[in-house]
């Protein structure tokens, strides 16, 4: 399956570190980020497991859940999550999804649909494409994929700056410039005439192009 943004985030069952679940009722009226792990005991996603403990209560206060996910048996992560605990200073304070039949991680697309066997044995080189964020919104479509390289580790203040962004564009009819932040300006979307503009910012807009219209963040 080549799941694209907009696509409905596929909805399955699964034992996790918090018991077994149905993906899209866990998700509920929330936003979601799915981040996905090679392996168990890997080095670069131990220190990101423990950073995403460390910083969810910015994922809660915007309503987001999180869930880990790696191809290893549940039972694994939770001796990793010792392991977390103890390098990282945060051990993990949200759910974690076990795959060892590899059925997600083919249903996501992370491994190819020909993949056979099961985790046991596989090495994290085997599993190297299982490295992905996935943003979901309550509407359960895919709003973000990331995909990284084993050796580098995700940049999850990005992930919180993303969100941010699409949660605002969600609400006002606007888009956001380039490394933007939280109460900076924002740009009137493309699909909004200047006609309908004047009458959600009567105050009017900066336009330093006809294509570039800019005002303060709605709500700032």
């Amino acid at each position: 399956m080549t799941l694209q943004i907009g696509s409905t985030a596929p909805d399955f069952e699964a034992e996790t570190t918090e018991g077994r679940m149905r993906f899209h009722d866990w998700i509920g009226d929330s936003w979601c980020v799915l981040f996905s792990h090679p392996k168990d005991f890997t080095p670069v996603c131990t220190t990101e497991l423990g950073y995403m403990a460390k910083i969810k209560p910015e994922f809660d206060r915007r309503n987001v859940k999180i869930i880990g996910f790696s191809v290893d048996p549940v039972g694994n992560h939770a001796r990793w999550a010792e392991d977390i605990g103890e390098t990282q200073g945060h051990k993990p304070n949200y759910p974690m999804i076990g795959d060892p039949e590899l059925e997600i991680s083919k249903l996501y697309g992370m491994l190819p649909a020909s993949t056979s066997g099961t985790s046991d044995g596989r090495t994290p080189a085997d599993n190297q494409t299982v490295r992905n964020v996935f943003v979901i919104g309550p509407d359960k479509k895919i709003k973000l994929i990331l995909v990284y390289p084993m050796t580098t580790g995700r940049n999850f203040d990005e992930v919180l700056r993303v969100i941010d962004s699409l949660q605002l564009t969600a609400k006002h009819r606007v888009a956001t410039p380039v490394n933007w932040k939280q109460g900076e300006d924002v740009i009137i979307a493309g699909s909004v005439s200047n006609d309908e503009a004047k009458q959600l910012y009567p105050e009017g807009w900066r336009e330093p192009k006809p294509y570039i219209r800019i005002v303060p963040q709605p709500g700032s």
